[in-house]
């Protein structure tokens, strides 16, 4: 069962997301919230949080950080009707596991709360190479960060969402080998997850945004 908290300030938002996921078995509305403090305060020891990024008292992406910190285990999906790029692009650093859109269909909302809750693989792809480009190569590691090639590969798929059998059966490793390259790199990176480790890559300089796919048909590092 994924235990969810709805954060957001407005009631009529809260019941219809509440109404959406109570018809699947498998997600479990266990608390609300009207700000960001109250998100805090419900989301700690939550599977996820379904956070506004606009809210008084404390906004989302201040909710989000503090949560990072008071509850590691608990991911954050930021929904918004907002496709500002830097909003979105601040809540990932402050430690979002991705977001969607308000007016984004049913299924989408459940497969974001879903695939979060596996962390099998970086929610919309896509979406965080677009939004990556303005921050490319923006910050810079106090000790550089030394990735192997093939750590280099894994953290390519990655960034391309991709689940650890699918990286596995493109560079042909087992599983169990892939999930300790993806344990040195996030280790590496001082990573929570799979979308923190691509945030800080693309900041870093160490993957570049709309290059990945010409990098993976060009084949696996030796």
């Amino acid at each position: 069962m994924i235990r969810v908290v709805l954060a957001d300030d407005e009631q009529l938002i809260r019941t219809g997301w509440a109404t959406m996921l109570a018809l699947h078995d498998d997600i479990e509305v266990a608390g609300e919230a009207a700000d960001g403090r109250e998100a805090v305060e419900a989301g700690t020891g939550a599977d996820i949080v379904l956070m506004d990024i606009r809210m008084p008292r404390l906004n989302g992406l201040a909710a989000t950080q503090e949560l990072a910190r008071r509850s590691p285990a608990t991911r954050v999906i930021v929904v918004t009707t907002f496709e500002n790029d830097q909003l979105v692009w601040g809540a990932l650093r402050a430690g979002a596991a991705g977001y969607v859109l308000k007016r984004a269909p049913v299924d989408e909302l459940v497969e974001a709360v879903r695939l979060v809750h596996s962390r099998s693989a970086v929610l919309f792809p896509d979406a965080l190479r677009r939004i990556a480009g303005p921050h490319h190569g923006r910050s810079k590691p106090r000790v550089p960060v030394e990735l192997t090639p093939r750590e280099h590969d894994v953290l390519r798929h990655i960034a391309l969402g991709r689940n650890n059998a699918e990286i596995a059966a493109t560079l042909y490793v087992s599983v169990e080998t892939v999930k300790t390259h993806v344990r040195h790199v996030l280790d590496k990176l001082d990573a929570r997850d799979r979308t923190q480790a691509a945030v800080l890559a693309y900041e870093l300089g160490l993957l570049f945004p709309g290059a990945e796919e010409r990098l993976m048909r060009a084949g696996p590092c030796p």
